[in-house]
């Protein structure tokens, strides 16, 4: 039996080059791994030497030979291959060690040109780990060295590799090819072309929408069902999941999540990492009910279901904080199906043990700016809507005061946390807030004044007063109408996008009501 090894990434190399030749199988190498294989007293023989042919091109061609994937492919149940491969003298190859050239890892490094690309597409790796995984039945193929441990112990323990791992190997050789496919195809699909093929010595500036996308996505679960119950359903992540993002959660106890309690916690994830103070997010399908900051935790907490007791019912928390006893308690006095934070005191924990249907997921914070998807899709029919995300974040020097009422500091940062609260929550979103805490939350009309008037009818409903709020408005006010509401209800201070036909008499309307008013000169639709 025979074994060839052709790897970039020599981790745990060795190790299995041991364990294949105490199982008597050979080895065969090319360049690099062969020397180090060689350096290490371990017995190999180079792919030229098997082949008859030196390695030429730079090494662009040393193992595209029919000795290569004659081995590779030959049936051994099938004679004819067989007699054809004792006719031209070719060995059977019966395990193929293959990592592929790090074209990731390349164009993912800044300045990458145009020529290290290229120079980092590989041709006879994926060849080879294709013919390899075909022939799954009679060839081991490894891509992965997270893969050899578990091929160790089978030889040690069998003598050879089962047909169950065989097939399995298969499968990720061949997830393997198609994620470095595509990876390609982004890349490339992304370089922007003139009238002359792109020099190859320039780093290109890549286009953000290629001219074709291949997602790429890996299966974490099965759900019990989807959206509802006569729909199937399964959590995919991102081959390369970022930071900080819900699909890296770390789930400690309760039931297995639904696809609902998925789309709400992310919901509720995203928004509270926002926040660089404590802040509490509880989230009812899809939108915010109630968002605060406070000193910790308990603060954070007891501010945002305030908002709204009733909506927060049932609902999702997440905390950008970690949890102590002491909120822990106060959380447990609500139904709550998904409570999310970076980390959880023992004794936090310890409270919510008898409430053992409780889902609690554990998220390290991304860094500063990191951890953010950059791009969002959505599912059409036969097609896909793809854009940049809104991840805009607006400071205090991007406000423009419009009106003869200028706005406190206390106003101004009440102002910039509605505005937060106001990108999380469905288009037509009002937002009213006071004292870094929402005081009424109006979502998903389609009537600007209908929002508002929700988000006053919801304050009303938690006893809260709206006097002397300040509120975001997600876009622009297209008439006077739906700023009279909302002062009407006792704001005092608003935020905007601009940009309506009618922002002068908007500001008119303004001045005359004796309220402030400044323009963000950004909307936040949230569909």
């Amino acid at each position: 039996m025979n074994a060839l090894i052709s790897v970039s990434d020599k981790t745990g190399l060795l190790e299995l080059a041991q364990a294949l030749q105490g199982a008597g199988i050979k080895l065969l190498s090319t360049g690099g791994t062969a020397k180090l294989l060689a350096d290490n007293q371990i017995a190999v023989t180079e792919v030229a030497e098997m082949t008859g042919f030196p390695e030429m091109l730079d090494g662009r061609v040393k193992t595209l030979h029919p000795r290569v994937h004659g081995g590779l492919l030959a049936r051994r149940d099938v004679p004819a291959h067989m007699a054809a491969l004792a006719e031209h003298h070719i060995d059977t190859i019966d395990v193929l060690v293959v990592n592929l050239y790090p074209f990731e890892a390349t164009v993912a490094k800044a300045g990458c040109t145009l020529e290290d690309a290229i120079e980092n597409i590989d041709i006879g790796g994926p060849a080879m780990v294709r013919s390899a995984a075909k022939n799954w039945k009679d060839v081991a193929v490894l891509t992965d060295p997270a893969q050899y441990a578990g091929v160790i112990a089978e030889l040690q323990a069998n003598g050879c590799v089962s047909q169950k791992t065989k097939f399995a190997l298969s499968v990720v050789a061949f997830n393997r090819i198609s994620q470095y496919d595509g990876s390609i195809s982004d890349y490339l699909s992304a370089v922007p072309l003139g009238d002359a093929a792109p020099a190859g010595d320039i780093t290109p500036a890549l286009e953000h929408f290629p001219g074709q996308t291949n997602g790429r996505f890996v299966k974490v679960q099965d759900l019990r069902y989807g959206e509802n119950s006569h729909q199937s359903a399964a959590l995919y992540r991102d081959l390369y999941p970022a930071a900080g993002s819900l699909v890296t959660a770390r789930q400690l106890q309760g039931k297995e999540l639904s696809y609902n309690n998925i789309a709400d916690a992310d919901a509720a994830w995203e928004c509270v990492k926002g926040f660089n103070t404590p802040a509490c997010v509880i989230v009812k399908h899809a939108n915010p009910c109630g968002v605060a900051v406070g000193a910790d935790a308990l603060e954070a907490y007891s501010k945002a279901f305030q908002t709204d007791p009733t909506s927060a019912f049932g609902g999702i928390i997440a905390l950008n904080t970690p949890l102590d006893e002491r909120g822990a308690l106060q959380i447990s006095k609500q139904f709550v199906e998904v409570l999310m934070a970076p980390s959880y005191t023992p004794e936090a924990l310890a409270v919510f043990k008898t409430k053992v249907n409780v889902r609690i997921l554990q998220i390290d914070l991304p860094q500063a700016g990191q951890g953010r998807n950059t791009m969002d899709m959505k599912r059409i029919g036969s097609g896909m809507l793809l854009q940049t995300a809104d991840n805009h974040e607006l400071a205090l020097a991007d406000l423009k005061v419009v009106t003869t009422k200028q706005p406190t500091a206390e106003e101004l940062n009440d102002m910039l946390f509605a505005w937060k609260v106001a990108k999380y929550v469905k288009s037509n979103a009002i937002v009213f807030c006071k004292g870094g805490m929402t005081m009424g939350v109006g979502a998903g009309q389609m009537s600007r004044l209908d929002s508002a008037r929700i988000a006053s009818i919801k304050a009303g409903h938690a006893n809260l007063s709206l006097a002397g709020t300040v509120v975001a408005s997600d876009a622009f006010f297209p008439f006077r109408d739906g700023l009279d509401v909302v002062v009407d209800a006792g704001a005092t201070c608003i935020i905007q996008p601009g940009g309506s036909m009618r922002d002068d008499e908007v500001i008119a309307a303004a001045n005359e009501r004796g309220v402030a008013m400044v323009f963000s000169g950004v909307r936040h639709f949230r569909h």
